[in-house]
């Protein structure tokens, strides 16, 4: 009898890296469709908005209003263009809360609680390199829709020929205009991508992150304005309101004694005029922001949104070399 060589062991199982770029996108393709459909969607709806749709509408809002564009008024005509227009607007505003809810749940809070992370890490993986992966294949896809929507809706709105809306400081124009609409959504990433790191779970990580990029986004729109010099308007008693030729938004506004010294509006009743003089004010004042200061607001607000995912994205990487120590 011959002997039999006994038959080689199976190869261990392994599992594919899990920090490419291509497994990331694979594993999260059905986020990657719905944000090119939103891309495409908004996209569609603000060129339509720049070429056909403007230029159809425009004529329907001349007609009533033939001879003067200053006594054309709002108009029910216009409708499909504001509607064209304010809805992009109002994705790149709020799309942050999604991203912070997606990047909680699904990016890292459940392979944190399957184990699939962890699984990841024993093969060829490092945590950091997979931490990496899971951020920067996000950021990028973000990034490059975004741009694309800034850009066209920056397009749509200098060409906008309706006088009658589109102020520049209105949030959601505000936001979709300039490098805060970039901002927004990768300080989302970095803050649900660490909600799920330190949480752990899907769900609490998607509420926590939800409920904290809301609280950023508040709080950075609220203390932005006050963080670039105010330029000051004002006005004598017999006048209506400081002209600032439409720049907003206002910030302190008032009253002006005869000491240059500023007061809240009194309650003056029927005798203004004896009111004034009883508080001693000679003159209306406002602070305000003139279209000038679009540019260094918007630089301001990027800075502390980047500012705080840049936090967020250092924290996450400490409490991951932590806990894999």
């Amino acid at each position: 009898m011959t002997a039999t060589t006994p038959a080689a062991a199976p190869a261990p199982a392994t599992v594919r890296p899990a920090a490419t770029g291509r497994t990331v996108l694979r594993l999260h393709r059905g986020a990657l469709i719905v944000w090119l459909v939103v891309v495409a969607a908004a996209a569609g709806s603000l060129l339509w908005a720049y070429g056909p749709g403007a230029t159809e509408i425009y004529a329907n809002w001349r007609r009533g209003c033939p001879d003067d564009i200053d006594a054309c008024t709002w108009d029910t005509t216009i409708n499909g263009y504001y509607r064209a227009v304010r809805l992009p607007e109002l994705a790149l505003s709020w799309l942050c809360l999604p991203v912070a809810a997606w990047a909680g749940a699904a990016l890292t809070g459940r392979e944190m609680e399957n184990g699939t992370a962890k699984l990841a890490w024993t093969q060829s993986v490092s945590p950091a390199r997979w931490l990496v992966g899971k951020l920067a294949v996000p950021a990028a896809v973000l990034t490059a829709g975004t741009t694309v929507l800034v850009l066209v809706h920056r397009l749509t709105f200098e060409a906008n020929p309706f006088p009658v809306y589109l102020t520049w400081s209105e949030r959601e124009v505000f936001v979709a205009n300039g490098s805060v609409a970039l901002a927004l959504p990768l300080c989302a990433l970095a803050l649900g991508a660490l909600t799920g790191l330190l949480l752990r779970r899907t769900l609490p990580a998607l509420a926590l992150g939800t409920a904290v990029t809301w609280g950023v986004v508040r709080l950075t729109a609220l203390v932005t304005p006050d963080l670039w010099p105010w330029k000051t308007a004002t006005a004598s008693l017999e006048s209506e309101w400081p002209a600032t030729a439409g720049d907003v938004p206002f910030g302190d506004q008032g009253m002006l004694t005869d000491t240059g010294a500023r007061i809240p509006y009194p309650n003056c009743g029927d005798d203004f005029e004896q009111c004034m003089a009883d508080h001693h004010a000679v003159a209306f004042y406002a602070d305000y922001h003139p279209a000038s200061h679009f540019w260094p607001l918007q630089l301001v607000e990027t800075g502390i949104l980047l500012g705080v995912a840049t936090a967020a994205v250092a924290t996450a990487f400490w409490l991951l070399r932590r806990r894999t120590a």
